[in-house]
Order: C-alpha cells, then structure tokens, then sequence
C-alpha cells in the first residue's frame, strides 16, 4: 500500500488536554469501525500502542513487513512507528494508547520501552494460555479503575497496572527465547539512554562525541558499552535510525529526495543520496522504485 500524500499522519492522544490521563483503552471493534480509512491508510501515533487480537484473522504492516493476525496476538507500536490495519473489521480485541508521560522513566520503563517498543525484529507474537489468563486479570482491573476515575490515586494505581501487564508479556515472550527480562550487564541501561537520545537528536545532526557529552562519558566508553550491547558502534546505531527514517518517507510519501534528505538531517541532498547508497546499497529513488 502506496501513502500518496507528502505527509504521514500523525495521531494524538490527548494533546489539546494534557491534564486529562494519558492512557486510555478502546474496543478493537469499535473503534475500528469509527476509524475505517485512517486505520487502514499508513500512520503514526506521538505515543504508544499496545493492540492485543483475541481471534486470528488478516494481517497488519508495521513499517516494511506485514504479520498474520492468530489468536490472542499481541502487537507493540512504538511512537512515530508508520503501521496500518486490513480490511478485516471482524477481529475482537483491546487498543492500549498511552503517552510518553505515563511512563515513569525508571530503570525497568526505560528497558520496556527500549526492549518492547523499540525492537524491529519482533514486535509481533501470540501468547500462550498462561500469559492470557494473567493478562485478562489486569486488563479487568485496569477497566475496574478506568470506570470510576473520581477515586484516590486511579492513575498511578493504572499507571502500575499498564507496567505490570507489560512485564508479563514480555516475561511470556522471553520464556519463549529462553531470554530474561532483567539488565544483563551494567552498560544496557547506558546503552538504553544513548538509544533514547538518538530518538531525540537523529535529524540533528550530532557526532558520537555529542552523543558522549550528553550522556557525560568518553566516546570510548559509548564504543565499548555499544559493542557490548549490541554488537555495534555508536556510529552504525546513528545511522540505522537515520536509514530507518529515510526509508519510511521513501516507502510512505511522495515526497521529493531532496525533502527526505532535508527531513532527516541532511542540507546537502547529494550527500544523502551516497549516505543513503553505503547503507542500503541502492540510490533512494530507486530504492523507492521497487516498493511501486
């Protein structure tokens, strides 16, 4: 599916009302239903999504691959991440929206975001009977909360329900990957933050010393805390984002070379166009030819 528009929508929760809570939860179905066309048209959101599928039944694209919909389907959509619904209105389930805010930037939120909403691999899997049994237990008391709003303490108590309802999926999923959800080593949470800065400074244009200095380390220090997490350097991590972002508005609007370039950091179009060719190893234009 071809966005012939020269902007990606962007959706808000809650933007004109930011004393209101920045969480809410919908009826799959019905919302779906109010929403027909700009669900199924390439978007965004400026916060989180958490779609959880109770039947299978069509498919959906987040980014550049699409994902059948089984049963009891959980999907995480990160903020800023382009996605889109089928056809297919007849599949029950929950929509989990909630801003960056309603995270409480601990240690273990910070992990979450990065290691559920950040991840490109797998952002997209069915749960098993035990993960459903404890996910629908949160979900009725998170819904008990949201019914009656006017009561002490309701959104941290929701606050703390969205957190524990993520822990166990994640939990379910890493059993599955024989994985754990803990840090590992001393340099994820580091390395979690420098991802963090990437998402706030990528268009800007800042070198890996930049990068350093916010984080108040060496560039060497960002070397080996990157190497260790993820196998890469700080520069390949920079620059994933940079492509990421490129082939989203290649992919997703009609925009001109030289407004993608400019979109993503870049004053000199030609410039980007090599950028652009080392990484991916085909010009943009051509690079977009082939998704046509």
């Amino acid at each position: 599916m071809r966005d012939n528009s020269a902007k990606i929508a962007q959706y808000h929760l809650h933007k004109a009302n930011p004393k209101k809570l920045q969480f809410e939860v919908y009826d799959l179905k019905e919302y779906r239903a109010k929403n027909i066309e700009k669900a199924a048209t390439p978007h965004s959101h400026s916060y989180y999504q958490v779609i959880w599928f109770f039947k299978k039944g069509g498919t959906h694209t987040v980014d550049f691959k699409t994902y059948d919909i089984n049963e009891n389907t959980i999907l995480f959509i990160s903020k800023d991440q382009i996605h889109y619904f089928d056809d297919n209105l007849d599949v029950p389930g929950w929509l989990i929206h909630f801003n960056e805010s309603f995270f409480m930037h601990t240690d273990v939120d910070i992990f979450l975001k990065y290691n559920i909403f950040k991840t490109q691999q797998n952002p997209c899997y069915a749960m098993d009977f035990e993960a459903i049994k404890t996910a629908k237990n949160y979900m009725a008391l998170i819904l008990n909360e949201l019914d009656k709003r006017n009561r002490f303490g309701f959104e941290n108590i929701v606050r703390f329900l969205l957190k524990c309802l993520l822990i166990n999926l994640e939990r379910a999923h890493l059993k599955d990957l024989d994985g754990k959800l803990e840090f590992t080593s001393p340099y994820e949470l580091q390395f979690f933050k420098f991802k963090e800065l990437i998402e706030e400074n990528y268009k800007n244009g800042l070198s890996v010393s930049d990068y350093a200095n916010l984080l108040h380390i060496s560039s060497k220090t960002l070397t080996t805390i990157t190497k260790t997490v993820a196998n890469k350097s700080p520069a390949q991590l920079i620059s994933e984002r940079v492509i990421l972002e490129s082939k989203r508005l290649l992919r997703f609007t009609t925009l001109q070379i030289g407004e993608v370039a400019f979109r993503v950091g870049f004053d000199d179009p030609s410039y980007f166009i090599k950028y652009f060719k080392r990484y991916v190893s085909v010009a943009p234009n051509k690079y977009r030819g082939t998704l046509e």
